[in-house]
């Protein structure tokens, strides 16, 4: 089948649907996934081998402008000003997610631990693509405004996806490596500094260039892909010498620029929005693709069902721990609890990488991200929609 007419039905089907599924007021990114299974070789398999054969690295540059635009859009003044549970939500409630994983998913499913914190990486990021237009929504309205709710949902889901990413990507080195020793473990924090360092020098080069060269948002945002696609190289070149994690370092770059070209971050930023928009329909069509829908629902998909809410309840604990003694309200900490619930973009950006990259829980990884987005993504943003007015005091300014 011709490429071409693959990726017509893909971006042609991708965006027709949409109105079918804004009746009945499912998310977007779920109409992208059942086309991709509709298409893909589980069903018709009427998508063309050339395109699933450069799936992997469409996806990593989906990924790229995912990373980019957090680092953009992340506002560390603001986070340090929210105070500690705009920290801990960073951290806290994915660590309690991969911990139930950790847990559960050598019991439940008879795979290994290294494994299984792959799995749980996999699952534990909080969805932006779902969570920051409702927090943006709710801001515009003023609900939550007192204590800053939507606010603080925004800034942890952002660091909340950057923290998953990298634990990820650390774990998927553990298990290609063949030897775990010291050394081997070593790499995880020294991937850490060493992608911190990269973007750093990076951003400065970056920001230094911008300014002296003038360019516009444009040409701004394609030489940051450049270099951002250069860094990735980078650590390919040196993966037998030295673990890099130029995912990081792309974050960090972005960062920068953003701290010293505030003005010009906001333009560079809605240039990598446009782009979103177009690579939020292939992403999600890939992975639907990719996705193996007979064992979905074989006696394993039954079984992930079921890891999945453990992680969720997990995942509800962890904000909780990061919201105690804090001066939100019951209503608000539970407002906060159902924002942390869906998961979609990331798992879809990861989820393939283990399948692609031929590791033995690959397949068992996919659908587990998949499963996970059917599931939370609706579920997430129904809860979010319906239950906002209830859950979050409205400025009276607004209502007047």
């Amino acid at each position: 089948m011709n490429i071409f007419l693959s990726l017509f039905i893909i971006f042609g089907g991708g965006t027709l649907g949409g109105f079918v599924f804004e009746k009945i007021k499912l998310p977007k990114l779920i109409r992208y996934i059942i086309l991709g299974l509709l298409i893909g070789p589980s069903l018709f398999n009427i998508v063309d081998d050339t395109l699933i054969s450069i799936s992997a690295y469409l996806r990593q540059i989906a990924l790229v402008i995912i990373l980019t635009r957090s680092g953009l859009s992340l506002d560390l003044n603001h986070l340090k000003q929210m105070g500690r549970p705009a920290i801990l939500l960073c951290f806290v409630p994915a660590t309690f997610e991969i911990a139930g994983v950790l847990l559960f998913a050598p019991l439940f499913l008879g795979i290994f631990y290294f494994e299984a914190l792959l799995l749980g990486s996999v699952l534990a990021a909080v969805s932006p693509a779902i969570v920051v237009p409702r927090m943006i929504e709710l801001m515009e309205k003023r609900y939550g405004e007192k204590n800053h709710v939507p606010e603080l949902v925004m800034a942890g889901a952002s660091c909340d996806d950057i923290y998953v990413i990298v634990l990820f990507y650390s774990f998927k080195n553990l298990i290609t490596t063949t030897e775990f020793n010291a050394w081997n473990i070593a790499q995880i924090p020294l991937s850490v500094i060493s992608g911190i360092a990269l973007g750093l020098l990076c951003g400065f080069f970056v920001a230094t260039f911008i300014r002296k060269m003038h360019f516009n948002s444009i040409i701004s945002t394609i030489f940051m892909l450049g270099i951002s696609f250069g860094m990735i190289a980078l650590e390919n070149v040196l993966r037998p010498y030295i673990s890099i994690s130029s995912l990081l370092g792309i974050i960090v770059m972005a960062i920068i620029i953003k701290i010293f070209h505030k003005e010009e971050a906001k333009k560079i930023q809605k240039t990598y929005n446009s782009l979103w928009s177009g690579f939020e329909i292939l992403l999600f069509v890939l992975v639907g693709i990719a996705t193996d829908i007979k064992y979905a629902f074989s006696k394993e998909g039954v079984i992930i069902i079921g890891l999945i809410i453990i992680a969720l309840i997990f995942r509800s604990v962890g904000v909780i721990v990061s919201l105690l003694l804090t001066r939100f309200s019951t209503k608000e900490k539970w407002f906060v609890i159902i924002s942390y619930l869906p998961k979609a973009t990331v798992q879809a950006s990861i989820g393939a990488i283990a399948l692609s990259e031929g590791l033995a829980c690959g397949t068992l990884v996919l659908t587990a991200a998949v499963v996970s987005i059917l599931i939370t993504a609706p579920l997430g943003a129904i809860l979010i929609d319906s239950l906002h007015k209830r859950l979050l005091e409205q400025d009276p300014v607004q209502i007047l």
